[in-house]
């Protein structure tokens, strides 16, 4: 067969579960197709309750969700906030919305945010807040992080966004912390195309939330504005797939858990290839499934499989490796310098057949076993 021919293979392409088209069309039938409506309404209570966080709001990005997490924790021009570095930049930009300046943290063992290292900063950065990134669906240790945070009285935000459904001491992601982030962009575990969701305890700053999110219009029949606020709100289309999403979550978990068992049992044999790991008492999504290689370049992998029409990878770029933030502060930097130089993100969608991930083992093992 020409290799043309063959079938693409996505890294995490969406997967519906089978009930979103007729919600969508429900939607659409009833005109509630702006950010208003009982969709909207049932998307934000099926977070609440699968995670047990006591408010939810449905946004357009998890980016909008850090944003306002952020402005209603008072955090302005000036502040520093401490960020993971090992990251995507969704986790940091909002940062410097507000006018503060980002100083990152390096990652562990384990590819989360260093509870070590984080402590040094807490004591020399005096800083306003943490945004703290669950990379890869994987649980960072919130047992200390959180220890640390409540400590030296700083706001912690969880940057959830890839780790819906992962969970540390039976307690999900995202419910550790003042707020919790998630995403619901095409490729995470559920999607509704685009959209976010904040999570949070504080009654008081999660309703602030929700008025910043529609523009802070004041409560009164003519448009009055006391502070400015965004257009931020999800809408009740989108709202309506996430529904019908959240009802298949449990089963998209444990798919992309057995493919990624598949895939260890696959490279068994092959010294140089090690996974990223689970911290004790914690168990993540694999949203995707990551590698590093300690002897091969990951590139010739890489480009191998795009040969193949499949999609791979890099691991994150870190943030304190990217020009935008070339004159900001690192505390340590070098371990995610070389997961990013030595890292994969293999094909992990929820309904990748088995014969298409024997096509990716097939292809990596002819580059790595020579």
């Amino acid at each position: 067969m020409n290799k043309r021919d063959k079938k693409p293979i996505f890294l995490s392409p969406p997967h519906m579960g089978g009930r979103e088209f007729e919600y969508l069309k429900e939607a659409y039938e009833s005109n509630y197709i702006a950010p208003v409506g009982k969709f909207l309404d049932r998307f934000e209570e099926s977070l609440r309750e699968f995670t047990k966080a006591d408010y939810a709001l449905a946004l357009s990005s998890a980016t909008a969700a850090i944003h306002l997490a952020l402005r209603v924790s008072g955090v302005g021009k000036g502040d520093r906030v401490l960020a993971s570095t090992f990251t995507f930049i969704g986790s940091v930009a909002p940062i410097l919305y507000c006018g503060a300046e980002p100083v990152f943290i390096d990652c562990d063992s384990s590819w989360n945010m260093d509870p070590s290292l984080l402590a040094e900063a807490l004591e020399k950065e005096k800083p306003s807040a943490v945004v703290l990134t669950h990379l890869y669906g994987q649980m960072a240790d919130m047992r200390e992080i959180t220890k640390l945070c409540r400590e030296h009285g700083v706001v912690l935000i969880e940057d959830a966004a890839e780790s819906l459904g992962a969970e540390m001491d039976g307690r999900q992601s995202g419910t550790f912390g003042d707020f919790g982030v998630y995403s619901f962009n095409g490729n995470k575990i559920v999607t509704t195309s685009g959209g976010g969701m904040l999570v949070g305890r504080d009654e008081e700053m999660m309703a602030h939330a929700r008025k910043l999110s529609t523009q802070a219009r004041e409560d009164v029949l003519w448009y009055e504005h006391i502070e400015y606020g965004y257009n931020y709100r999800l809408s009740n289309l989108l709202a309506a797939i996430g529904v019908g999403q959240m009802e298949v979550l449990p089963m998209w978990i444990e798919s992309k858990r057995e493919l990624f068992g598949r895939y260890r049992e696959a490279f068994a044999d092959i010294e140089e290839i090690e996974w990223m790991p689970e911290i004790e008492g914690s168990r993540g999504n694999r949203w995707l499934s990551t590698m590093i290689l300690q002897k091969s370049d990951p590139m010739r992998v890489i480009e191998a499989l795009a040969e193949e029409r499949i999609e791979s990878r890099p691991l994150w770029k870190p943030m304190h490796m990217q020009p935008l933030f070339s004159k900001n502060r690192i505390y340590g930097g070098s371990v995610s310098r070389e997961l990013f130089s030595r890292g994969i993100c293999l094909p992990s969608g929820s309904d990748l057949k088995e014969e298409e991930q024997k096509r990716v083992i097939d292809t990596i093992r002819s580059v790595l076993c020579v």
